[in-house]
């Protein structure tokens, strides 16, 4: 057992605690430590939350293209808005842009579908196997892409500018965006008669294939007066048609004299 304080010890202590601070050693009332309201902590601030970037807009192909092609004034200038286009594909993979070939001043215009192999080295269109053969048959109606003399001139484009990869067919998307450049270059050169060269110049100016019924009658289109024929690699395959083909070279040669 602990002795008991004397009353010299207690003062000895109590000045102490006076010395470390303490003012009264009792309260008036009673505290529980663990039942003491603590402040909740002050909320950090919170960084207001980013706004989500903005997606860019869809681009559309077609609206560019129609946009770059009205802005052409001359064909020099649709030239350059042609080979400026970024939106289709086909320029990726191609050496050349496949314009044109031919006097612009031709009463004829003829359009083919795209350009193949050596179109793309050339940059000018119908110039290997088919485009011989078709300089041999305009030539026997009297019409050829040198003569300087409008009447008796040609003047030769294709629907897309850029060969396809493997030759393969254009894609509908292709023509789609390719397409407002091909009416404006109609417009611009301003033909009197229009020669669609196969399937895919039909199913891109008329909205119709099937050349085997379509060829050998005049339709219109772009406004203007259009003879629809077979491709002329289409008759190297099918020698047999170019009974055909000689019908129809007669009948744009008879519209041409005002028959």
């Amino acid at each position: 057992m602990e002795p008991a304080l004397t009353p010299q010890d207690a003062l000895a202590l109590l000045a102490w605690q006076v010395e470390l601070g303490a003012t009264e050693a009792i309260g008036e009332s009673p505290v529980n430590r663990y039942e003491e309201v603590r402040p909740a902590p002050a909320p950090r601030p919170v960084a207001a939350a980013a706004a989500p970037a903005a997606r860019p807009a869809a681009v559309d192909p077609v609206a560019l293209a129609r946009a770059a092609a009205a802005a052409a004034q001359d064909l020099e200038g649709l030239a350059a808005a042609m080979a400026a286009y970024e939106q289709c594909d086909l320029k990726k993979g191609a050496r050349n842009l496949v314009f044109s070939d031919g006097n612009p001043k031709a009463r004829v215009m003829v359009i083919g579908e795209a350009p193949g192999r050596d179109e793309d080295l050339q940059g000018k269109p119908f110039v290997g196997r088919a485009g011989q053969l078709l300089d041999r048959m305009f030539f026997h109606i009297g019409l050829g892409r040198a003569d300087p003399a409008a009447e008796r001139a040609l003047y030769i484009t294709n629907v897309l500018p850029w060969r396809p990869p493997q030759n393969r067919d254009p894609e509908a998307q292709e023509v789609a965006m390719m397409l407002p450049f091909l009416e404006r270059h109609v417009e611009l050169a301003d033909p009197d008669i229009l020669v669609l060269m196969g399937n895919h110049s039909c199913g891109a100016l008329l909205g119709r294939k099937g050349i085997t019924r379509l060829r050998g009658h005049w339709v219109e289109a772009l406004g203007r007066p259009a003879l629809p024929m077979f491709h002329p690699a289409y008759l190297l395959r099918n020698p047999h048609a170019k009974r055909d083909a000689w019908h129809d070279l007669l009948m744009l040669q008879a519209r041409l004299r005002g028959g």
